[in-house]
């Protein structure tokens, strides 16, 4: 059987600790999906289609080499930027612009820069003198924030943040020396209350329902109340 498989296909190269840890996450999330759902097999069943799906993509994803993905990753990061791009023209969605739709499916391309912004950053650092050096952080902090302030004019608030994030993380990994993290957290909080005069009026109210959930119990904040509630009366293993 191996015989007929490329020459680039390596079973070893998959981690099967890493793939066991997310099968049993996705497992409990069927089990959690089962009881919220009064016992109905039927959301199982499509999440369980979905699992298998993305298991699948998992498996076909894990063998490709690291110099293929060295070659592809500045193509999907401009692909993505322009898509999301694109969606200021084409965009579909209500009083927003996250939507692409091709006719037989309908996607978001900020899906797409979860993955591209951290490979696009390997990328560019791979080949460089590690810890980066204060040109190399400059141009790596742009990478992370040319999507996430085209998703946060969508407007995508979560996703941009997450974006970002995905982006710090591969900087840190990259050898980033405690000063220059210090620094930059120190000009991010600096920055962070000129963003409560761009966000939206919806997401300003999901910050004030984070800090303040029973200032509407019957609203926005029910979610969160309901949530210290069940945390409270279940416990370590819950009940139910």
């Amino acid at each position: 059987m191996r015989r007929l498989l490329p020459g680039w296909v390596s079973w070893p190269r998959l981690d099967v600790p890493l793939l066991a840890g997310l099968v049993l996450l996705m497992g409990f999330g069927l089990i959690v999906l089962y009881s919220a759902g009064g016992a109905s097999t039927d959301a199982v069943y499509r999440q369980g289609v979905r699992i298998a799906v993305g298991i699948g993509a998992l498996l076909v994803l894990s063998q490709v080499p690291p110099h293929i993905l060295r070659i592809w990753t500045p193509w999907l990061y401009v692909v993505g930027i322009v898509l999301m791009a694109a969606t200021w023209v084409f965009g579909t969605g209500r009083d927003t612009s996250r939507w692409l739709d091709l006719g037989v499916i309908r996607f978001q391309p900020s899906e797409i820069m979860k993955l591209a912004v951290p490979m696009m950053m390997a990328w560019y650092l791979h080949p460089r003198r590690l810890p980066p050096d204060a040109a190399a952080v400059a141009v790596s902090v742009g990478i992370l924030l040319l999507p996430a302030l085209l998703i946060a004019r969508q407007p995508d608030l979560g996703t941009a943040l997450l974006v970002a994030v995905s982006g710090c993380f591969a900087l840190f990994l990259s050898g980033l020396r405690w000063r220059v993290i210090l620094a930059l957290g120190g000009l991010a909080a600096a920055a962070a209350p000129a963003l409560w005069y761009v966000m939206k009026d919806y997401q300003r109210q999901r910050v004030l329902t984070f800090l303040d959930p029973e200032s509407d119990p019957l609203g926005s904040g029910w979610n969160i109340i309901q949530s210290k509630i069940a945390v409270g009366s279940g416990g370590v293993v819950g009940k139910g």
